[in-house]
């Protein structure tokens, strides 16, 4: 019984894995396509950072304590006024399932 706990336990954990992949190359593509102007300097530029270093821990099963993303919904509402803006619902997304994971 213990045993089909820990597969199923397993499968929900690779699950959620390559749905954070998943929604951190979105946050990738968007910030690459709406903000390359922006990625050479500032807060874009360090989000883009950490998002970049979140995908190579997570697609080379290196130690996700390595990751951090969480807090780039509240940093880009804290440095952009644009709160419609839709990398922050990615952005949000992201955190929301790397909290689960």
């Amino acid at each position: 019984m213990s045993h089909d706990r820990f597969r199923v336990n397993r499968r929900i954990k690779i699950d959620k894995k390559k749905q954070l992949i998943d929604q951190i190359k979105a946050v990738i593509n968007k910030l690459e396509e709406e903000c390359a102007k922006d990625l050479n300097s500032g807060f874009l530029q360090l989000i883009y950072i950490r998002y970049k270093k979140a995908l190579e821990i997570l697609e080379n099963d290196k130690d996700i304590k390595g990751i951090n993303i969480l807090g780039g919904v509240r940093g880009y509402m804290d440095s952009y006024n644009d709160y419609q803006n839709p990398l922050l619902g990615e952005l949000h997304k992201a955190e929301k399932i790397m909290k689960e994971f």
